[in-house]
């Protein structure tokens, strides 16, 4: 870590008297769990309503393949539902919805509940029974949700494929997962203006190429134009003909809830299966004790599309599980002006936010101005997710957006996860910025060595989860062999998905990225995270992504993409950015990590969730042909930046 950041990082917030003696998630937590996890697991588990309730916590006599409370019975959506009416809380508002043009809905408990037993029967109507898959794509509207739902209700499988995918994405998940339904939508708002989705769906079927899709239920968002089919159907028409009465009916614990595909450039995609009663449970406890939720007062937004795990776990199900109500965004952080978050934070007093580090370092580029302009005063707890925070960027959204009172509890856990993995509590932890931290209660965590040892503190290794937990990934779709091979090879009988990270004096733990971020430099393994946390700390830059590039003389080269914070850029411009942004690397972190080259750029190559597309800029910096650009919120960036290139000049 730079000294800059080391100086920040050092830093401590240690939670309120206030805060820490209303907090919902308390230090007893850890003893109950270090005392029995297996116990505590279970009592977890029966926050939620069993129809049948399990003996048999869990079943691990198959591993990698677990069983958590497996001879219990329940159904997920009247866990989210049904329930929350039944006990009186009918009138609560579960979603408050807002599209980018600015249209609103607000369903209540009750709302929500008669609208997923409508989709119910419409899907049941059409043919779809337990076990049968859906597939969802769609825009972030109260259907994506009603879907999910209504999918899960009737016990089928739903698969949501992210409205950015190509119809090329949609033909390879929906093969593999052998849908029969695919939900979607004309199309959505996005930037202004409205963005297709239904002609990608046409192309994907086309000639035959999707054999299992019997029918395709057609959402009305925009308006515009699109073509018609045999098996298309309007959404509207066939639930304004559905009865509104449906009863739950239990399932296993093990019935196979979604299959959520992770990206991927080449190979099939790799579909990532998650069951119905572990998945909850953690789901509901991480997002009830992680954000303190107080669900009779607080106002929860999480602004990841559900097209991800985030939205999945801390959209769909955690919230609703939780009887929260949350708000749901369409659109863009920046439209139709550069303020849109901060408004929405103003409109519906939000108390809880839930974002991603990008989206964090995007709003320091342009500054506190922005935020400034609204009252956010109604935050009490943010939220970070997707990749490390960097100090600086931690300490920002804490002071800017959280007006030097909120803290950030920064989140690590993967789609393969289910459910966050480590994280502080916010009214138990003594936060240390762009740490990760600690495994909460009832997870077990260590970081390893190549020859599976612990390494000591101050030093880098393999972070592993060494016992399961509820919410783990119950296989590869289709793959058994796949899933072994992927996640227990490295070390036997621990689960290990690609990511580094080190201890520090304190044993926080420090989350470095992909364990194939760290470059190799003359020997030397160096963290692309920690030398993007060094330029980020220099006061002219915004936003940084490092790739290591293929070098003759050492290996590898550190390039740099930077995007300077707009108050500097003149005074960037007039000095030397390459040399001096260079030789602050140099000084923070040692001539080893001195970028080969600095490059100034508008943006950065970013999903539509926010996170870094850093193997396109590795193309770049190796002057090869770009790669897939189909999941970028803008692919004319690579475009710029590519040509940006080619005509610089190396130091």
């Amino acid at each position: 870590m730079s000294n800059q950041a080391d100086a920040v990082s050092s830093r401590r917030y240690p939670p309120t008297s206030e805060f820490a003696s209303q907090a919902t998630g308390q230090a007893s937590l850890y003893e109950e769990a270090k005392a029995d996890r297996l116990s505590f697991w279970a009592d977890q588990a029966n926050q939620l309503e069993w129809h049948k309730p399990f003996t048999k916590t869990l079943d691990w006599s198959n591993a990698p393949f677990a069983q958590w409370f497996t001879d219990g019975e329940l159904n997920v959506a009247y866990n989210c539902l049904d329930r929350h009416v039944l006990a009186g809380n009918g009138d609560r508002i579960a979603l408050l919805f807002e599209g980018e043009p600015g249209d609103t809905d607000t369903y209540t408990y009750r709302v929500l509940t008669t609208a997923v037993k409508k989709a119910a029967n419409v899907m049941t109507d059409l043919g779809i029974s337990a076990g049968d898959r859906v597939a969802i794509y769609l825009p972030m509207i109260p259907e994506a949700i009603i879907s999910m739902l209504a999918v899960a209700r009737i016990g089928a499988i739903h698969s949501v494929i992210f409205g950015g995918f190509s119809a090329e994405a949609l033909h390879t998940r929906i093969n593999d997962a052998k849908a029969s339904l695919v939900i979607t939508a004309d199309g959505g708002y996005r930037k202004g203006k409205a963005s297709a989705l239904k002609p990608a769906v046409d192309d994907a079927l086309a000639g035959g190429h999707c054999p299992s899709v019997e029918n395709v239920l057609v959402v009305k968002r925009t308006g515009e134009a699109i073509g018609w089919n045999a098996h298309d159907i309007w959404w509207h028409d066939a639930m304004a003909a559905a009865s509104d009465e449906h009863t739950a009916e239990a399932f296993p614990a093990e019935q196979p809830l979604f299959i959520l595909y992770t990206s991927g450039t080449t190979g099939t995609p790799k579909g990532i299966l998650h069951t119905s009663g572990g998945y909850l449970t953690q789901a509901a406890y991480t997002h009830r004790n992680v954000f303190d939720l107080k669900p009779e007062t607080d106002v929860y937004w999480c602004t990841a599309d559900v097209g991800w795990i985030t939205g999945h776990s801390y959209v769909a199900y955690g919230p609703l599980a939780n009887g929260a109500t949350q708000v749901l965004y369409e659109g863009t952080p920046d439209a139709p002006h550069a303020g849109r978050w901060w408004e929405v934070i103003e409109k519906y007093g939000v108390t809880i936010l839930y974002t991603a580090p990008t989206a964090i370092r995007s709003f320091m580029k342009t500054g506190r101005e922005i935020p400034d302009q609204f009252n956010l005063s109604s935050l009490r707890v943010l939220g970070s997710v997707g990749e490390p925070i960097n100090p600086e960027a931690w300490v920002w959204y804490r002071d800017v957006i959280g007006g030097g009172k909120c803290p950030i509890v920064d989140t690590w856990w993967q789609t393969e996860t289910g459910a966050i993995m480590i994280s502080p509590l916010p009214g138990v932890t003594s936060l240390k910025p762009g740490s990760a931290q600690i495994p909460l209660p009832g997870i077990t965590m260590a970081v390893l060595d190549d020859d599976a040892k612990p390494v000591q503190d101050g030093a880098a290794g393999y972070l592993t989860i060494t016992e399961p937990w509820p919410s783990m990934l119950r296989g590869i779709w289709g793959n058994p062999d796949r899933y072994i091979e992927a996640y227990w090879s490295r070390f036997e009988g621990i689960y290990f998905a690609g990511d580094g990270a080190k201890l520090d004096e304190d044993g926080d733990l420090w989350v470095l990225g992909r364990v194939d971020d760290v470059m190799n430099v003359s020997g030397h393994r160096l963290s692309t995270a920690e030398i993007e946390s060094a330029l980020v700390g220099h006061p002219w830059v915004a936003e940084a992504a490092v790739v290591g590039a293929s070098d003759e003389l050492t290996g590898q080269a550190v390039v740099a993409f930077v995007i300077l914070r707009h108050s500097h850029v003149a005074e960037a411009e007039a000095g030397d950015v390459n040399k001096v942004l260079r030789d602050h690397v140099s000084k923070e972190i040692g001539a080893i990590a001195r970028p080969r080259q600095v490059m100034v750029v508008s943006e950065l190559p970013k999903t539509r969730s926010g996170k870094i597309m850093r193997r396109l800029l590795r193309d770049v910096a190796e002057n090869r042909e770009i790669g897939d650009v189909t999941t970028l919120a803008d692919s004319s960036v690579m475009n710029l930046i590519s040509s940006k290139l080619a005509s610089g000049a190396k130091d």
